[in-house]
């Protein structure tokens, strides 16, 4: 294809649909950032920006979902679907935004407000983000005497000729490690190739939710060391001795052989932690050696620490030692936490019916919360502070998980658990029966209920628990060939 006049309409590409995917048509359009383009025109400015994007140059329709607007259901739910690990569907946790100063340049008050919102979600907490009003043209006489922060984001309302002519003079003033993300009006393809061809990290179109602004600035900065980030599901008594323990430590369990997804139970409360008799294992090393030097926490120490339970379920057990004050800088929680979801899909954290600055943040950034109360009074009012805490927290994300547990015990006066959901304006995710034998025979011989009651109601509430969690149905059993046993070793 023989390039345009340069007075043309650079958008009128002058080719039909089926030239778009040949050889030849397309290697005009995607020359190297920094050499000319198929118009003749100069180096790009915007060549010395870090290009997140450049893998998709070979192909710019892989990349064509981000300026296109979510469908409704998605963005009723607040951004979508989280992204599949695997075929099955594991649900990856979502990563926080890293220690970056962020200049929003709005050029309507609706952009200014969501970006007001995203910034206040939890998964920002860490960055430093200014909003201004004035859109591009604002931008560019904001940069002309003072170096620009790590992500420039500019809205344009304006049609794309004039949208890259914006962008061309925002490219002279802006610092050469500075990215850019641009939010236009236009949901067009050709501007979209146009400007992830200039370096421009990202183009989206409205409508738009505060999680897509996060995940859209994430994955700007998202390391490509890393595969994935597992899902952090914290689970938390509303009081003590309501079995909270007993449900994560089951839970982790049904994640890992159920649903057989790679799992990690981590118990932090140290002085009285139970995860260790449960799984009937005594390591030497756990989460505490861990929390006394996060820094050197790698993946090989990492493995060396935990405890290996079954095939698919690792356990970072606590001391469960008096003999220990365990002064630990709060700070230490969170960074061991984030660096455990490294080595997992799922990660269950059992925390302990305690309140300090640690375990707020624990609560507040994990993926899913459980919050286990029993049908009392004690359990209602702790549950509602817990919940009304953690909404207005986290306003973008899914409530808390209510658990119900020892339902129906003998004798005991109780709230029912339609009153208990109504009380606190969230339905409860599980009822659990009052089963003293199959939980007593559990903890007298170190296994799970899936292990010595597969067929009790506490036992396929839990693996209904882990269905909601993974987001998907186990797999289904492997069928054993009708000669295996011809074959076995005797």
């Amino acid at each position: 294809m023989s390039p345009e006049p340069a007075d043309q309409d650079p958008f009128d590409l002058g080719f039909d649909a089926d030239d778009d995917f040949s050889p030849s048509t397309g290697d005009a359009w995607r020359e190297g950032p920094s050499g000319p383009s198929a118009h003749g025109e100069p180096a790009d400015p915007f060549a010395d920006f870090p290009a997140a994007r450049q893998g998709a140059k070979d192909d710019p329709y892989v990349e064509l979902q981000a300026a296109q607007p979510a469908p409704a259901e998605a963005r009723r739910s607040g951004g979508g679907s989280a992204p599949d690990m695997t075929a099955g569907g594991d649900a990856l946790g979502d990563v926080s935004v890293p220690r970056i100063s962020i200049h929003v340049f709005c050029a309507r008050p609706d952009t200014a407000e969501l970006i007001e919102q995203a910034a206040a979600d939890r998964r920002m907490a860490r960055a430093a983000t200014t909003i201004l009003p004035g859109g591009i043209q604002a931008a560019v006489e904001q940069y002309q005497n003072q170096p620009t922060p790590s992500l420039v984001i500019v809205e344009s309302l304006d049609p794309a000729p004039e949208l890259l002519a914006q962008l061309d003079r925002l490219a002279e003033v802006c610092d050469p490690g500075t990215k850019v993300m641009t939010i236009g009006s236009a949901n067009d393809i050709a501007l979209y190739r146009e400007l992830m061809r200039r370096g421009v990290s990202e183009y989206l179109v409205p409508p738009l939710s505060p999680l897509q602004i996060i995940r859209s600035i994430t994955s700007l900065y998202a390391d490509p060391a890393a595969p994935f980030v597992g899902r952090q599901i914290a689970v938390v008594g509303a009081r003590g001795g309501v079995g909270a323990s007993t449900i994560a430590h089951n839970l982790a369990w049904s994640l890992a052989e159920r649903m057989q997804a790679g799992t990690v139970l981590a118990d932090f409360d140290l002085p009285f932690g139970t995860a260790g008799l449960d799984f009937n294992q005594d390591p030497l090393q756990g989460i505490a050696d861990a929390l006394g030097q996060p820094e050197r926490l790698d993946p090989v120490l990492m493995d060396r620490m935990m405890a290996r339970v079954t095939d698919r379920l690792s356990l970072f057990a606590a001391p469960a030692t008096l003999e220990q004050d365990f002064e630990i800088n709060p700070d230490a929680f969170e960074e061991v936490a984030q660096k455990i979801r490294a080595a997992a899909p799922f990660v269950v954290l059992d925390l302990p019916h305690a309140w300090s600055r640690w375990e707020r943040k624990m609560l507040i950034g994990s993926d899913e919360l459980i919050i286990v109360a029993s049908p009392d009074l004690a359990s209602l009012r702790n549950a509602k502070n817990m919940i009304d805490l953690v909404r207005q927290a986290r306003p973008n994300d899914a409530p808390p998980r209510l658990v119900l547990n020892q339902v129906g015990v003998p004798g005991r006066p109780e709230i029912p658990a339609k009153d208990f959901g109504e009380a606190l304006g969230l339905a409860p995710s599980l009822v659990l029966p009052f089963e003293p034998k199959a939980f007593g025979l559990a903890a007298n011989h170190g296994q799970m209920l899936g292990e010595v009651a597969p067929k009790s109601k506490a036992a396929e509430g839990i693996d209904q628990l882990a269905r909601l969690i993974a987001r998907r149905e186990p797999p289904p059993p492997q069928k054993s060939s009708l000669f295996g046993g011809l074959f076995r070793k005797k």
